[in-house]
């Protein structure tokens, strides 16, 4: 099992721990802000199970099917998170709305708070966790899902500035306000989640000092070229996707073209770890005089 999958798994556990923890505090003190974490929870735990089927696919080695291998699998498992974190939003605020009509006094208000504010401890940790060991390891279904969680932790504690309040003052209003409050920022996080992962579904280009290190390994270990043009990246999970024209000196060699070739790509294989690179030779004609020049 690997480290990716071991942590997904981990969120699983965390996830159906936590969920009984912010029930159980919603049960015993009957808080529609409450109701309103623990509905947050399922969705941590839905997600959990799709992050965890994406990357055991995404894990899958290039078939013919799919030659270029399963990475994006990671990219729909966002995606699915965000979508549900949204729909778990618009339960909340169906949840505060009716609250604001009927507010209803807190029972039990210390207990359910101490209950939900270790379920809150243990969501942070391993958000922390997450976020870390996502991008270490290139995972963007392991890094939404540490997001999420974060997110969870601050709505949570959010929560419990509205229940203490309301608890002061006996404005028991509050309880269905924060619960409103939580659902718009719930809203935000989710519209998020989506955004940066619909990005790695469209094929975006590697981050800006990806692309230099690139630049710098091509222009200082391709001695022999002339240039480098027509140079293009894409990222999808773990994999980093390299391609460029290298123009040699038309009366070079195959041979020796192919050993420049080799040499440029294992130097971009150690600058980026997990690239796939693809070279296009072509001969000295057909330079463009622009891209990254080789230093000889």
């Amino acid at each position: 099992m690997t480290t990716t999958i071991r942590l997904a798994v981990g969120s699983l556990l965390v996830g159906g721990l936590v969920l009984a923890l912010k029930t159980l505090a919603w049960w015993i003190t009957g808080s529609v802000a409450l109701l309103s974490d623990a509905l947050e929870s399922t969705v941590n735990l839905a997600t959990a199970v799709a992050a965890l089927v994406a990357i055991q696919v995404a894990a899958r080695p290039a078939d013919q099917n799919h030659p270029y291998g399963h990475h994006k699998a990671e990219y729909f498992s966002a995606v699915l998170e965000g979508v549900m974190i949204i729909v778990a939003a618009l339960f909340i605020a169906r949840e505060a709305f009716h609250g604001f009509f009927s507010p209803v006094e807190v029972t039990a208000p210390v207990g359910g708070l101490i209950i939900n504010g270790i379920a809150t401890l243990i969501n942070a940790g391993w958000a922390f966790v997450l976020i870390r060991q996502g991008r270490r390891l290139k995972s963007p279904a392991l890094e939404a899902d540490g997001k999420h969680l974060w997110t969870d932790v601050v709505t949570s504690a959010g929560v419990a500035l509205g229940i203490l309040l309301a608890l002061v003052s006996g404005w028991w209003l509050l309880d269905p306000l924060m619960a409103a409050v939580v659902a718009a920022h719930v809203l935000w996080s989710g519209s998020k989640v989506v955004k940066s992962s619909l990005s790695g579904l469209m094929d975006e280009a590697v981050p800006d000092d990806v692309l230099g290190r690139i630049r710098e390994v091509i222009s200082t270990r391709a001695e022999g070229a002339v240039e480098a043009h027509d140079l293009r990246t894409r990222m999808a999970g773990k994999a980093t996707f390299v391609e460029f024209h290298l123009v040699v000196p038309g009366e070079m060699s195959v041979f020796s073209a192919h050993e420049i070739c080799d040499r440029v790509e294992q130097a971009i294989h150690v600058a980026v770890p997990d690239s796939r690179v693809t070279i296009h030779v072509e001969p000295e004609h057909k330079s463009k005089h622009s891209g990254v020049v080789v230093v000889d």
